[in-house]
């Protein structure tokens, strides 16, 4: 069985999709002001605000019980037929940004089997960034009692000669479409079409065929290829998996093959996609002696290397980091940087911005690293040769471009 698959996708029949599609649980999450926003937004009409549990409430005294009115209220939706079923299905969308770009994807589901956020991992989905288990417990409670998911996860794919997506992209004109709108909270646009019948054929024989020649693509790389990289929600995608492991243990010796709590929904995107945009997260350590880390840095260093910026005061210059010691700049720094600070006083923080970075680089006690780009290519070639990335590697786009709830699928 290949590790992505057509679907009986749930979509919604709503007056409003602005309405029912709200952004990721995990946006926004030290702003409660937004989703008080999304609520009123929504009003009494549907929408998924009434069916995932933001991150803004974590911790907080109304958690509990908008968990358990989340269940109720998608047993609500299930019984007065707000969902309409597309079986064996895809839904290709487009995402126009605040930029102007449109971003691709292909909702589908992948193969709890074929996924494994642990480190070293070889199968074919992989996690990108080390995942945080006391992130899995909240969502878990969410996730084991529900009828239904709703995904914000997206996955993706290494698709350099553009073989997977953009076939279903130039044919678009030829499928029905399922929505077209504006999303609320200065989300932008987004329009989807269904794929059935030889659309979803055609899909699956390109990435057999996709997937079969994995290893000419990482020849001479050490480690094992993989198919698929969680680029966002890997924490939602890892509570699903852990909810799967916890039915295969309650029902031992049990055909769990075809049981749905065996797939998650997801959206596919290429990592080629002219409209994915991967932003450095730099780093700054404050509170420590920017001139001994320096001192330190050089002995991973190594002519050729990495070029990396630092700034200390008003002082700045270059390091080059060994590129023996990993297939990213940001895998030598942050292993440096945990060595150096198990033992050496010093706090590191993670900046986005570039001027950011060197303002608070300027402080008494502190050193910056501004760190480049990260090369699309590299993602892949990064955890597979040196495991799960080093936290806080990349950002994909900004807050208001994480996909919002939309699609559904039975997970009971």
């Amino acid at each position: 069985m290949q590790a992505f698959l057509p679907a009986d996708i749930l979509m919604p029949r709503v007056d409003s999709m602005e309405k029912w599609a709200v952004i990721a649980c995990d946006q926004f999450s030290s702003q409660p002001a937004y989703w008080e926003r999304v609520r009123e937004t929504a009003g009494d009409a549907p929408s998924t605000i009434n069916l995932i549990l933001p991150e803004a409430e974590l911790g907080t005294p109304q958690e509990a019980a908008h968990t358990a009115l989340i269940n109720e209220t998608m047993a609500k939706y299930l019984k007065e037929g707000v969902f309409q079923t597309y079986a064996h299905s895809f839904v290709y969308v487009e995402r126009t940004l605040e930029s102007g770009a449109i971003r691709k994807g292909l909702v589908g589901m992948v193969d709890l089997d074929a996924y494994d956020y642990a480190s070293g991992s070889t199968s074919a989905i992989r996690a990108t960034e080390k995942t945080v288990v006391e992130r899995i417990p909240p969502r878990m409670r969410v996730r084991k009692d529900a009828p239904i998911e709703l995904p914000h996860i997206l996955m993706l794919c290494d698709d350099h000669d553009k073989v997977l997506l953009e076939p279903i992209a130039a044919g678009k004109e030829t499928l029905p479409k399922l929505y077209d709108f504006d999303l609320m909270e200065g989300g932008g646009h987004i329009t989807g079409w269904l794929v059935q019948g030889k659309a979803v054929d055609d899909f699956e024989a390109r990435l057999a065929d996709y997937t079969a020649h994995l290893g000419e693509k990482y020849k001479g790389l050490p480690g094992v290829p993989m198919v698929f990289a969680v680029g966002d929600g890997n924490h939602s995608l890892a509570t699903a998996k852990a909810c799967y492991e916890e039915l295969k243990k309650a029902h031992p010796g049990e055909d769990l093959s075809s049981h749905p709590a065996r797939f998650a929904l997801v959206e596919l995107e290429n990592i080629h996609d002219e409209a994915q945009v991967f932003e450095p997260i730099h780093r700054v350590i404050t509170h420590t002696d920017p001139s001994a880390m320096l001192k330190a840095l050089e002995d991973w260093c190594a002519p050729g290397g990495f070029p990396v910026e630092w700034y200390i005061g008003q002082d700045h210059g270059i390091v080059y980091l060994d590129k023996a010691r990993s297939q990213l700049a940001v895998g030598v720094l942050q292993a440096f940087l945990d060595q150096y600070l198990s033992e050496h006083p010093g706090e590191i923080d993670y900046i986005h911005g570039d001027a950011d970075l060197k303002e608070l680089a300027a402080q008494d006690g502190a050193i910056g690293f501004l760190l480049p780009a990260m090369e699309k290519s590299q993602l892949f070639r990064g955890v597979i040769a040196d495991g799960i990335l080093p936290r806080k590697t990349f950002s994909m786009g900004h807050a208001r471009e994480k996909r919002y709830y939309l699609e559904g699928r039975a997970i009971k």
